[in-house]
């Protein structure tokens, strides 16, 4: 594929109009119009150096090799998650000494994990999307332990969790007693205090306008994780 061909394919993979890409070029200032960028995309012409980079930026394009001439890298096979793994880890790298080729400052650790983009529910259920999440970046102030994070909806816990708040989680199959966890029971989504006596089994808020959800044995209840923060 040419390289006016790839340029044609990446920007319609992003939803952008010629238009926009020749905005975002000038607002960093690339002399370009709508007309230079579609001389671009049909072989006509090529973009200079500096506008070249710039559209590497924007189309996100980290391997220019693998992408302008066919040339397979340890990138080429991963696809979008694994490249956003392989920035963490690289990322990682460079905050250690052993491993930066100039040595520097200690910077503050920053790691990412998932952050839910469906809350679960504080209230009566929702339905917890595996599949639909964003990476977040956090700091030292999360604990280590915390390998996902989720957003509250509703007020039944609070005082301790307000609604729209993020919640951080330390996945586990399995909780104690007393423990606040995310769960789900029969495919909702719930954030509550765990509680086990005398052969039963609820989900109890802490807000004690809400009535405790009763589990039976007909049920189908999963730990996902405990909530650490």
């Amino acid at each position: 594929m040419r390289v006016h061909e790839v340029l044609t394919r990446l920007r319609k993979e992003r939803g952008l109009k010629q238009s926009q890409v020749a905005e975002y070029l000038s607002a960093r200032g690339i002399d370009a119009s709508q007309r230079s960028v579609s001389n671009w995309e049909t072989g006509r012409t090529q973009p200079n150096a500096d506008a070249f980079i710039e559209l590497c930026v924007l189309y996100d394009v980290r391997d220019v090799q693998a992408e302008f001439a066919g040339k397979p890298s340890a990138l080429s096979g991963l696809n979008a998650v694994g490249r956003r793994r392989v920035d963490e880890y690289t990322r990682l790298l460079s905050l250690d000494s052993q491993f930066t080729a100039v040595k520097q400052a200690p910077a503050a650790v920053v790691r990412t994990i998932p952050l839910y983009d469906l809350p679960v529910s504080a209230g009566t259920g929702q339905f917890l999307d595996s599949s639909s999440y964003e990476l977040m970046e956090v700091g030292e102030e999360v604990p280590i332990e915390a390998t996902f994070a989720v957003r509250i909806s509703g007020d039944s816990m609070c005082p301790k969790f307000q609604n729209g708040e993020t919640v951080y989680v330390s996945q586990r199959q399995t909780l104690e007693n007393g423990e606040i966890g995310i769960f789900l029971l029969n495919g909702s989504g719930y954030c509550k205090v765990l509680q086990r006596e005398k052969g039963s089994t609820k989900l109890v808020s802490l807000n004690s306008a809400y009535s405790p959800v009763e589990v039976s044995e007909f049920d189908d209840l999963r730990v996902v994780g405990k909530v650490i923060s």
